[in-house]
């Protein structure tokens, strides 16, 4: 069977920012616009199709990273949206793992946040390519030049616009593209009547302006470009595409958009640029892995090499136990056997999906960069490496970071004792960071985890999922 789509055309990205800056809306409108959803689905009514668990809906937040397939201008892209909570930072941390590209999303009055730069410093530690999206313009308050201003400040990093706003607030009627000097003008707040015009009067300077920001950021990507530019010739939008795309890459740039998600403005130029300018699998450079006799070797992003895959999540549903992967080399097939390096198990592979929101799609084989999820494995769990058995390799873990709060659990009847056993048995092989020991001296169980938020939230998962009514303290 041959691949449907090649591997040039695919893109895994993430969506990351501080709690609120609209990660999720994003996501909404980026499935409404690609046409995986035919109803817009709203966080504060808490029909966001990524937003899956009860405590999500209810909360109004997002807790797991969802991770969901669309296709935009014969583009796959495969989107993993975050939580913003720090309580939740392992979820954001594996995300990174197994992207190849972010969205960071800021909020246009909040501007960078204290998330943002947990989020950021994230991104820099596995040096996945960013682009920014400052979101709700439409908001009193919003200001994109500022925003911007910090984003170079506060997070020391090389942002670029690549587009202004026309208008903010009640008055922001869409974008200036810097890259083909035109407005992209919305007329409704559906966002389905676009017109593309000449830049109004009133914003010429101003895009003037940031226009000659972008080609003197450009002109230094290389000395091609710089001899063009002291000769005062223009650059052509490919040439410009070319050199935002490469230095998108490489992390001398972060290209900087802006629009409101809420409103349905600047969605579809959003996907535009994770299209042109975010890496395929093999625009980023090649995973490592250690051999058993602990040499080192590289696992290319093709389908050719043998089989290698990180495990980066792991979700208790009603169906079995779903194990969320990363391919990075090679083919999967349904009913296959592979080895589980980590741990030096066999595994069965008895069934392969692709998730599209709640809605799952059984496939019969995934291959190299794409991310899906595996139904039948029982010894593996995050972090894991899955690969070969003839051709075993460990690939670099996750970071994991220590707990910062711990109480004691009980359940409420001594009946409960063997169920509430089993429940957090199962919640702590869904999340690395919920740590559960007995105390020796009390003799009690101690269940640890990342914050307050987080422990609540577990306590509520195990009442609705599990029926176990513990009582902690």
């Amino acid at each position: 069977m041959a691949r449907n789509i090649p591997l040039e055309r695919v893109r895994n990205i993430g969506i990351a920012a501080h709690i609120d800056a609209g990660k999720t809306t994003t996501t909404e409108r980026i499935l409404f616009y690609s046409g995986v959803v035919h109803k817009v689905g709203e966080v504060h009514e808490g029909t966001a199709v990524t937003d899956w668990m009860d405590q999500e809906r209810e909360r109004g937040i997002t807790i797991t990273a969802a991770a969901i397939s669309t296709n935009w201008r014969d583009h796959r892209v495969n989107i993993i949206d975050t939580p913003g909570h720090v309580d939740f930072t392992i979820e954001v941390e594996r995300s990174m793992r197994v992207l190849d590209g972010v969205i960071a999303v800021f909020c246009s009055v909040g501007g960078v946040q204290p998330q943002s730069e947990t989020v950021w410093r994230q991104a820099d530690r596995y040096q996945v390519p960013r682009i920014a999206f400052v979101n709700k313009m439409d908001r009193t308050g919003a200001n994109f030049f500022k925003v911007y201003e910090q984003v170079r400040d506060r997070l020391r990093a090389p942002a670029v616009p690549i587009q202004i706003p026309i208008g903010s607030e009640d008055a922001f009627e869409g974008v200036i593209d810097l890259v083909t000097m035109k407005a992209i003008v919305y007329a409704d707040d559906m966002g389905t009547n676009v017109d593309t015009v000449a830049i109004p009067d009133a914003y010429q300077d101003e895009a003037d302006e940031y226009r000659t920001l972008l080609v003197e950021a450009i002109a230094e990507t290389s000395d091609t470009l710089m001899e063009k530019y002291l000769e005062g010739e223009d650059f052509s939008t490919d040439e410009i595409m070319a050199a935002i795309r490469s230095s998108t890459i490489d992390g001398s740039m972060v290209p900087v958009l802006c629009g409101s998600a809420f409103k349905n403005k600047g969605v579809q130029p959003l996907l535009d640029a994770v299209v042109d300018y975010l890496p395929a699998p093999p625009d980023v450079p090649s995973i490592q892995g250690t051999l058993s006799d602990g040499s080192e070797v590289l696992r290319h992003s093709d389908d050719g090499e043998p089989f290698s895959a990180l495990a980066f999540k792991i979700m208790s549903d009603p169906y079995g136990r779903l194990t969320f992967i990363r391919i990075y080399s090679g083919i999967l097939t349904k009913g296959s056997y592979i080895l589980n390096s980590t741990k030096d198990k066999k595994e069965r592979i008895s069934r392969l999906i692709i998730l599209k929101a709640d809605d799952r799609i059984e496939v019969d084989e995934l291959r190299a960069g794409d991310l899906g999820a595996v139904l039948g494995l029982k010894d593996t769990f995050t972090g894991d490496t899955l690969c070969d058995t003839d051709a075993p390799v460990i690939l670099e873990s996750l970071y994991v970071p220590e707990p910062v709060i711990s109480v004691a659990v009980e359940p409420k009847t001594k009946q409960d004792m063997e169920k509430l056993a089993k429940a957090l048995q199962s919640l702590s092989q869904e999340d690395p960071t919920f740590r559960v020991s007995i105390d020796p001296e009390t003799n009690q169980t101690v269940i640890a985890g990342m914050g307050e938020l987080h422990l609540e939230i577990l306590v509520d998962r195990m009442l609705r999922e599990f029926k176990v009514e513990a009582n902690i303290g």
